[in-house]
């Protein structure tokens, strides 16, 4: 029993990769990470109550906030981007933020709601505070249909186009599947992607899931 890699941490390294920051005094150039982070474009499927964030996020705010859910690069200030974040009022959280210039950035666990296209937090916990919970690994389940490497990142390249996904990766160390990233996903998504691919090929992985006592049976 394992837990599938995370799609984040894979596309983070990379866009890292391309974005660190060296010492020569040139300027930083801003990337836009890969996936459909912009606002407004998020389209998918949307939660009946709270949704909480999976993990620590970043608040971005280069002139409005908003809610990092793709890679971030670790350039000074950090640069990502996402859907807008509703009502944040930075004055509600002084301490627990950095800022360069006008930029403010900081690392919040948050819940809130999800209306497709933006997020409004109703709770924030800054990262400094956060105690995430263990992990409850779960199984990888095995791909119902074999596809070899390069069918895997066709697939993911398909995917990588459809408006509610946040980030596709497949082909070489992906075991045989394809790892998705979503906003958020009631096994709505992962039943559309098993029905196109066959069942345990694409794993879903959420950002939002519902918060405590708004689970679904």
């Amino acid at each position: 029993m394992r837990t599938p890699p995370s799609l984040l941490a894979a596309l983070a390294a990379l866009v890292l990769a391309g974005s660190a920051c060296g010492d020569d005094g040139s300027d930083d150039v801003a990337h836009d990470p890969p996936g459909n982070t912009t606002p407004g474009v998020l389209i998918g499927v949307t939660p009946d109550g709270p949704v909480r964030t999976v993990d620590l996020v970043t608040v971005m705010d280069t002139g409005s906030p908003e809610l990092c859910l793709g890679p971030v690069a670790e350039s000074y200030p950090p640069q990502c981007g996402g859907p807008e974040l509703v009502g944040w009022d930075w004055a509600a959280h002084e301490g627990t933020y950095d800022q360069e210039g006008d930029v403010r950035w900081g690392t919040y666990a948050l819940t809130g709601t999800w209306d497709g296209t933006s997020f409004t937090a109703t709770d924030a916990v800054p990262g400094a505070l956060y105690d995430p919970a263990m992990p409850t690994p779960t199984p990888t389940p095995a791909p119902a249909t074999a596809y070899d490497d390069a069918e895997l990142e066709q697939i993911a390249t398909e995917l990588q186009d459809e408006k509610w996904v946040l980030g596709a990766y497949g082909g070489e160390g992906s075991d045989g599947h394809v790892l998705v990233d979503v906003v958020y996903d009631d096994g709505t998504l992962q039943d559309r992607v098993d029905d196109d691919y066959g069942a345990g090929v694409v794993l879903v992985t959420p950002a939002l899931v519902d918060a405590e006592g708004q689970a679904r049976g």
